[in-house]
């Protein structure tokens, strides 16, 4: 589809923006457990079972439930980092859903204990590192590390109808679902979409621009974006250091449109550089584009068009689905672009 757009000449790639929209997953937020209820809900599955059989079978059975049945700033970044990897292997290793609950039950209960198993290990990581008094660039760490030891079992909690799924924020509250990124042109064109499980859009500008340039190379585009437009949640030093490396501007305000002056410790640096740009007369007139590129996509996906809620589970059939949803976006700027050359 993008291929034919570019055929078609409206693929203008100079300009981009990013943005996220949350999309409803197809579960509701009360089916989310924690790991006891999880737990207590399948061994009443299994002891149901059990019931049966007997009644059935009698004293001819002779089994046993499986063994399954059974029951800091920065070390919450080496935790924090350690659960994103998590999440980037579980989407590159993307299983259907199952479609009966007792093996979504089970699929849940390993989920959490595999999310413990990675915070134990990514802690005895985080020990290890402290306990050599040196930081990765040399300097001596000032004091020991606060006393930490992980959980017995479980904290968190996970969706047993759609384990992948999350509970992220919205404008109007809280909702079992996905963030639906996605990257366009000037005239709308959806140039990239992905789907992630993290609530924020923090941490994905990087990943989404390499979306871009594989799509753009895909669909036989030679063209590089020159600009690229975000909102604050997409600040990310690091990351857009990389981008603007490679020769690409990078827009992003450091301060998000709900705070009244800069964030305490953004005052300096790149964030002041970055405020100067916006300030100027070619930096505001580029910036004031993005939400007329990006917003009026999801505005008609979600309004227009009624499009708010996925309809299969997994976070790669979710994926499938709103690529085929920018797709036929862009399918229908297609059509209006040729339709008004033919009435021209």
């Amino acid at each position: 589809m993008l291929a034919l757009c570019a055929e078609a000449g409206i693929v203008g790639v100079e300009v981009i923006a990013i943005d996220g929209t949350k999309v409803h997953a197809n579960a509701s937020q009360h089916a989310t457990r924690d790991y006891e209820q999880i737990a207590r809900e399948i061994l009443e599955e299994a002891g149901r079972v059990d019931a049966e059989e007997d009644e059935q079978f009698g004293e001819r059975r002779g089994d046993e439930l499986p063994p399954e049945l059974a029951t800091a700033q920065g070390r919450r970044g080496w935790l924090r980092e350690a659960k994103r990897r998590l999440d980037d292997k579980r989407a590159e290793k993307a299983q259907p859903i199952p479609r009966s609950r007792p093996q979504r039950l089970k699929e849940s209960k390993r989920r959490l204990e595999e999310e413990l198993d990675v915070e134990c290990r990514a802690n005895a990581a985080y020990e290890a590192y402290r306990g050599r008094g040196v930081m990765k660039d040399g300097r001596r760490f000032g004091r020991p590390p606060d006393p930490y030891t992980p959980p017995a079992t479980p904290e968190g909690k996970i969706n047993v109808t759609d384990p992948d799924s999350r509970n992220v924020k919205t404008s109007r509250g809280w909702v079992q679902g996905y963030n639906a990124q996605a990257v366009c042109t000037e005239r709308q064109i959806v140039i990239a979409a992905e789907v992630t499980v993290a609530s924020p859009d923090f941490g994905h500008l990087e990943p989404m621009i390499a979306a871009t340039e594989t799509e753009l190379a895909a669909a036989g585009i030679s063209a590089s974006p020159e600009v690229v437009l975000a909102d604050a949640g997409y600040w990310h030093q690091a990351q857009m250091e990389t981008i603007t490396g490679r020769g690409t501007v990078v827009l992003i305000p450091p301060d998000a449109g709900k705070r009244k002056g800069a964030r305490p410790g953004w005052d300096d640096g790149v964030y002041a550089f970055m405020r100067r740009v916006l300030a100027s007369e070619r930096g505001g007139e580029l910036y004031a584009k993005r939400q007329g590129m990006i917003e009026p996509i999801f505005a008609q996906t979600k309004f227009n068009r009624r499009i708010d809620r996925f309809q299969r589970r997994g976070r790669a059939a979710a994926r499938s689905e709103w690529r085929l949803i920018t797709a036929t976006h862009n399918l229908l700027k297609l059509h209006r672009h040729t339709t008004t050359l033919a009435t021209a």
